[in-house]
């Protein structure tokens, strides 16, 4: 009986000795989390910077904070990984390496992706309680986002001209013999102002409006409620427009600026979510990105947005 117990207790004790041995030893397999120069600072009002320190910064800034259990592995690991994702995608401390107008733009994103519950990341918030931001937080963000909107003028002589301009050059460029593709093969789709509309959005930092098209596959889906996730043979289509204000403060489209498809194929785009992106800009659809991985922006930007199988805006109802 003796002998029963001696052995029980080897059979519990020398897999957890195995199991403490194997946990210290990885702890020397650190990654390296550095923090580079900061090269110029975001610049904004002390409440908004308060809040962006508490809640965003450890991921998106080189002046990462880490928590003593944030160094143990294997969770340093996951850390390191989160910190290079967010500074890639966007970084507070190389914030004078964005144009004006990039800046505005990044940081309407984020407060966008703020306000829908996406940011920070749940994962992170149950590790960081601290850096969860509460509903008088995101307010403030939004205001100030609201005070760098554009103020359009009304009838605005300079963006009628250009809708007018640009039918016959936008025509030109898609009767062309050659259809423009994004570096990862993806080709321009002229048909997409045929299909339904899904929603429209505004943005206010850069008075332009998106309208968000979706083609068969698309709409029956949502008719279906079938979005999450959304079928494959779904593409998405977000077309941005200058935005004209009349007299009466009516706003209707404007020029065109640029248009972002997204394909659902869960075995072709499998490494990007099951998504395939692509950019067109101006009237001449240059197609946006210099290489395949242009993608990793894309994929950064909608990831937080993982439980809407990476879409942001919801549909209208059909």
């Amino acid at each position: 009986m003796k002998k029963q117990k001696v052995y029980k207790r080897k059979v519990i004790v020398i897999p957890l000795i195995i199991l403490f041995l194997i946990f210290a030893g990885i702890q020397f397999i650190r990654p390296v989390i550095t923090n580079p120069p900061v090269t110029g600072d975001l610049k904004v009002p002390h409440e908004v910077q308060t809040i962006l320190r508490n809640s965003c910064y450890d991921c998106h800034s080189n002046q990462t904070n880490l928590s003593w259990y944030d160094k143990i592995v294997p969770v340093s690991w996951f850390v390191a990984q989160h910190i290079k994702e967010g500074r890639s995608g966007l970084n507070f401390s190389e914030w004078d390496k964005l144009s004006p107008a990039d800046q505005k733009a990044k940081l309407w994103e984020s407060v966008n992706q703020v306000s829908q519950g996406a940011m920070p990341l749940q994962s992170y918030t149950l590790a960081h309680p601290q850096a969860k931001l509460s509903q008088k937080d995101i307010k403030v963000l939004q205001n100030y986002i609201w005070s760098l909107r554009v103020n359009n003028k009304p009838q605005d002589t300079s963006k009628i001209k250009a809708l007018n301009d640009q039918s016959k050059e936008l025509k030109k460029v898609e009767n062309s013999v050659k259809i423009p593709k994004t570096p990862n093969g993806i080709a321009y789709i002229s048909d997409y102002k045929n299909w339904a509309v899904v929603s429209t959005t505004q943005r206010m930092d850069n008075g332009t409006m998106r309208i968000i098209y979706g083609n068969d596959i698309a709409i029956k889906a949502i008719k279906e409620k079938k979005i999450s996730p959304w079928p494959d043979g779904s593409i998405l289509a977000k077309a941005a427009y200058d935005e004209i204000e009349d007299e009466d403060g009516n706003i209707s489209q404007g020029a065109f600026k640029q248009v972002e498809f997204m394909i659902k194929d869960h075995n072709k785009y499998k490494k990007t979510f099951g998504w395939g992106f692509s950019r067109f800009k101006t009237t001449e659809l240059i197609p946006y990105g210099k290489r395949a991985d242009f993608v990793i922006e894309c994929m950064n930007c909608h990831k937080p947005m993982e439980k809407n199988d990476y879409v942001f805006t919801l549909p209208i109802r059909h």
